[in-house]
């Protein structure tokens, strides 16, 4: 018998087991259509119009009468300063909210889990919460009125002798980081909680008991058990958020940022914006968009293989 054959069978066999289980669970297959069609349609259809990317592209003209210019986009677009200047505040914005995001998330979720008085345990969460479900335009108007010259800020900061005069808060470049991030972590930092306090409830409380037993602290538990038993959660996640790296966001700087920040404030999405849409310069749009997929693709690839090296959980 050779090899070849035997291999044919196992295939065989295998594309068996695969339809008969699509069969069993065919409800399923159904339910997901919807969803598949939605990726295709938005996700990877738009993919076409990478194309642009390597054209002189004119949307008065059809497919076949633009004018092909290979790199020369990407050519332009990494000899413009102001290029660098908005991946600058994109890695930026995205490393702080990065950090911040991952220290207060799980930092609440521990003091959350330590919680015995349910009732002021659950006010916690839904207060926390709440802030997600604002819109980013709602939020946005309290961060400019809260900041404005006679906003709770000011006003508290004067009557505290910390300030001599109202503070333009917003018309100070080198304090929006800070603006944002603290306003992200506002926004966010409830929600974000929510998936490691579903993963707390995996842990075995008998490793709880154990260490109470022997005499262990609310901190030593929290550090000995809780804290490794988020581990893979924790892993996956960073893996996933580094792939969205040169994903800073959009609506808050679009929103928060004005003529005198704008050297902070701009980031990756505005400038493709700006420059697609606002100076009708497609194709250099368009190649800063794809720098950016193929830089959130090597982050995420690159973490993945670190974590499977380090025999730690992965994506895939």
């Amino acid at each position: 018998m050779s090899p070849t054959s035997g291999a044919g069978r196992a295939e065989v066999g295998r594309t068996k087991r695969f339809w008969s289980l699509l069969i069993q669970q065919k409800t399923l297959a159904f339910m997901c259509i919807p969803f598949v069609l939605w990726a295709f349609v938005f996700k990877y259809l738009p993919i076409w119009g990478w194309t642009m990317a390597f054209q002189n592209f004119k949307p008065a003209r059809s497919f076949s009468q633009q004018e092909w210019v290979g790199l020369k986009n990407f050519r332009v677009l990494f000899e413009d300063n102001t290029f660098y200047r908005v991946l600058r505040n994109t890695l930026v914005m995205s490393s702080i909210q990065l950090v911040l995001g991952f220290v207060t998330a799980i930092t609440l979720a521990l003091l959350l889990n330590e919680l015995k008085n349910l009732v002021f345990k659950r006010v916690v969460q839904t207060v926390s919460y709440l802030p997600h479900f604002i819109s980013w335009v709602v939020a946005s108007s309290i961060v400019l009125t809260v900041l404005s010259p006679d906003g709770i800020v000011n006003l508290l900061l004067t009557k505290l002798h910390l300030l001599d005069q109202p503070v333009l808060w917003m018309a100070k470049g080198n304090y929006f980081w800070g603006i944002l991030a603290t306003t992200q972590v506002w926004k966010d930092v409830g929600w974000n909680t929510i998936i490691y306090l579903a993963a707390m409830t995996s842990i075995d409380p008998a490793q709880y008991e154990a260490a109470e037993i022997d005499g262990a602290s609310r901190f030593q538990r929290m550090l000995n058990i809780t804290l490794p038993g988020l581990k893979p959660v924790i892993i996956i996640l960073l893996i996933m958020n580094l792939g969205n790296i040169l994903e800073s966001g959009f609506e808050p700087q679009y929103l928060l940022g004005n003529g005198m920040n704008l050297e902070f404030s701009e980031n990756l999405d505005i400038f493709v914006l700006k420059y697609g849409l606002g100076m009708g310069s497609f194709s250099l749009g368009t190649a800063a968009g794809i720098f950016k997929t193929v830089v959130s693709f090597i982050f995420l690839f690159s973490a993945n293989s670190i974590a499977k090296r380090m025999g730690e959980s992965r994506l895939f």
